[in-house]
């Protein structure tokens, strides 16, 4: 049995064959091996369930966050609307109400 190519977006090893494509079960792409490969240097975010964050998305903290120079912290469970993702150590901007615009990790997140 032949070794199947890694998702092209998602680098997931559980690509399977279905006609002349190849589908991921995790992220769900599906793209035609003899095309030529999608761009490595797009970079995949995932929220602490594994779950692929896009921009635009909505998400829920899942622990209470310290905010640096402020007294008060982001409470577990905030809601966080209209994510925008950033190839950085913090991969989500986001506005937060009463606290401003914020920077988040994505392991901290879930989707909503």
């Amino acid at each position: 049995m032949s070794e199947l190519a890694p998702c092209p977006i998602c680098k997931s090893p559980y690509a399977y064959e279905m006609d002349n494509l190849l589908i991921c079960p995790e992220c769900g792409h599906e793209w035609n091996p003899q095309d030529n490969p999608v761009s490595s240097d797009l970079f995949v975010v995932k929220d602490s369930n594994g779950n692929i964050l896009q921009n635009g998305d909505t998400v829920v903290t899942i622990k209470n966050l310290p905010v640096r120079g402020s007294s008060q912290s982001i409470k577990a469970g905030t809601k966080v609307k209209n994510i925008r993702l950033v190839d950085s150590d913090h991969n989500i901007d986001c506005k937060i109400d009463g606290f401003g615009a914020m920077a988040l990790k994505s392991e901290f997140v879930k989707k909503a």
